[in-house]
């Protein structure tokens, strides 16, 4: 998980760079592009059987809800530091609580709503609506907090389509992310120089690369060991800031990102406690 963390920063970090340079068509065009390939080569030999899933419908909404993620993430991480950026996305387990209820019916209890006020509560204070920060900043915050809520409807469908193989998941999302992207890419294209196809094929390895390493974590060992390990790619995210762009957080970012992983951790703990509660009353039983 921690692998899959420096992976995610790193891939975060090239298409930051790369949209200095390149449209947001282009560089998200090549996220996927290459992560499709990268997901081919994993797959071999058995890649046509792969490509078939029990729940196509479900795996087209999914790859759909990343793409869309994806893009939304590329246009807000254009106008903000990578840490900010990165901290805004940890609304995202948050979110997934919430959807929780109105998508897959689940209960949550007064303790986990609290949790959820708080991770909004840290939102607030990394966004610091009330200081009329900037258009810059604001729309890049707002497309973030979209990003958040996509990527966590991503989630949510994720559940949706665990009996296929994960490896029928990441060749999903990769290969329709590209297809689409391609279809948008003429106009929005411009010829890269050999750094430029660096960062291209590095984006799509990285982030092959790093939903390899996620799935391998997650069969390892259980959601409740490695899980809270993502709110590593904070320190990432805050080192790759610091070397490429000489971006450090400011005492609100850090305040908000404390209330946002505090809050995160909580529900997600709290959710393991009653699942081993209910566990032992079904043994019980």
């Amino acid at each position: 998980m921690l692998a899959t963390m420096v992976c995610f920063i790193t891939l975060d970090a090239i298409m930051k760079y790369a949209l200095e340079h390149y449209s947001l068509v282009q560089v998200t065009w090549a996220r996927f592009f290459f992560a499709s390939i990268f997901a081919a080569i994993l797959c071999g030999r058995r890649v046509f059987q792969l490509a078939r899933s029990s729940v196509p419908g479900v795996q087209l909404a999914r790859s759909v809800l990343l793409m869309t993620t994806t893009g939304l993430f590329n246009a807000g991480v254009s106008k903000l530091p990578l840490a900010t950026a990165t901290t805004i996305m940890f609304l995202s387990p948050i979110l997934v609580t919430m959807l929780s209820i109105a998508v897959l019916g689940e209960k949550v209890g007064l303790r986990r709503w609290v949790g959820i006020a708080m991770g909004f509560a840290g939102a607030l204070i990394v966004v610091q609506p009330w200081q009329s920060p900037g258009e810059t900043f604001t729309t890049g915050a707002l497309f973030l907090l979209a990003a958040a809520f996509t990527n966590s409807s991503y989630q949510i469908a994720t559940r949706r389509v665990r009996f296929d193989d994960p490896l029928t998941s990441l060749l999903f999302t990769a290969s329709a992310g590209a297809i689409v992207t391609t279809l948008l890419l003429p106009g929005n294209w411009t010829n890269p120089d050999a750094f430029g196809w660096m960062l291209m094929v590095g984006s799509g390895f990285a982030g092959g690369l790093g939903h390899f390493f996620l799935i391998r974590a997650f069969r390892c060992a259980p959601a409740s060991v490695v899980a809270p390990f993502s709110y590593s790619s904070l320190v990432w995210a805050t080192l790759f800031g610091f070397l490429i762009w000489g971006e450090l957080p400011d005492a609100a970012t850090w305040i908000g990102a404390a209330l946002i992983v505090g809050a995160g951790l909580y529900i997600f703990f709290r959710e393991r406690s009653l699942a081993g509660k209910s566990s032992a009353d079904e043994t019980a039983d």
